[in-house]
């Protein structure tokens, strides 16, 4: 298996087991990304701690997981990255439009965060 799904109640742990993110695995990812969201889960952390590379259309399907996240008003959360796919975020510019955090419980803590986040704007309204 290429990445394992670890579902929880407020978000669903995703974890490649891989070492590439490249077009042999992206496919994939970005079905079961949409799949995810389709079954309702709007929050989905990706662990890339295995990813040792990453190319354009890695790039791309975390751009799938992040707008499809988004458009739910869910989180879509990176974590784990090395040093070479997190300079290639950078490099690429999208260090500003994605969450990156280095734990896998840091993005945990930051689901739960935003989640109450939410819910305290619903009760302003």
């Amino acid at each position: 298996m290429k990445f394992s799904v670890d579902k929880h109640e407020k978000y669903i742990l995703v974890k490649l087991n891989e070492s590439k993110l490249n077009s042999l695995i992206t496919p994939q990812l970005k079905s079961e990304l949409i799949l995810i969201n389709t079954e309702g889960q709007r929050n989905i952390i990706l662990d890339l701690s295995l990813i040792k590379f990453a190319d354009s259309s890695g790039l791309s399907s975390l751009l799938v997981g992040h707008r499809i996240c988004k458009n739910a008003e869910g989180s879509f959360i990176l974590c784990g990255l090395n040093e070479a796919v997190a300079r290639l975020i950078t490099i690429s510019q999208l260090d500003n439009v994605l969450s990156i955090v280095r734990t896998c419980e840091e993005a945990i803590d930051l689901v739960f965060m935003e989640e109450i986040e939410k819910e305290l704007k619903k009760e302003i309204r």
